[in-house]
């Protein structure tokens, strides 16, 4: 039972659109009718306004982080993976936007690092490394999430790993359309409107 509420808070918490309630914030218009249509902290970025950006990247990663630790601190470490992974899928999947929602990479992050930071750190500077050699933010997002599982193995957060697997799987079903601009050379580099 404390599995299934640890979840249904996590999802409801992660379902709060931040990109959305910044661009509102901001008066930057409509985010989904801007650039990708997205509702991450990247779509974000394309409007221009570098504040909103970065606090929708620190509000979307909180909102997983808060519910891993919440999670973790009343019912358990499972619990507290169970509720960043419902986050997860909450921002994703966000019941007040018609299920249609973001890529999830910042929750995503702000997961990893309440769970185990040094994973969030491993994984958090291969998404850098990335970035800077190509300025893609999908490839950066897709290589760091393939490469979390393995760091968590190594790093000491072997409970983490079947967790990582499934939200690695689901990064990259959330970036099925950047994959393939990205075999075509059409995907939009960081810092592009």
């Amino acid at each position: 039972m404390t599995l299934v509420l640890a979840a249904l808070a996590g999802y409801l918490f992660g379902a709060i659109p931040f990109g959305i309630v910044m661009a509102k914030v901001f008066g930057l218009g409509d985010l989904r009718a801007i650039g990708s249509g997205n509702i991450g902290a990247t779509n974000v970025l394309r409007t221009g306004n570098k504040l909103a950006a970065f606090l929708t990247l620190i509000l979307d990663a909180g909102k997983a982080g808060i519910a891993v630790l919440l999670a973790g601190a009343l019912f358990g470490e499972l619990a507290g993976l169970v509720a960043g992974l419902a986050a997860f899928v909450g921002h994703c999947y966000p019941v007040w936007l018609g299920f249609k929602g973001g890529k999830g990479v910042a929750t995503f992050f702000g997961l990893i690092f309440a769970a185990c930071w040094p994973v969030g750190l491993a994984t958090g500077a291969t998404w850098l490394v990335i970035a800077a050699l190509s300025r893609y933010s999908s490839l950066s997002a897709l290589i760091a999430s393939a490469l979390t599982p393995v760091y968590a193995a190594t790093l000491g957060g072997t409970l983490m790993v079947p967790f990582l697997i499934v939200l690695a799987l689901l990064i990259f079903w959330r970036h099925t359309e950047n994959i393939q601009r990205l075999l075509k050379g059409t995907e939009g580099k960081i810092g592009s409107k």
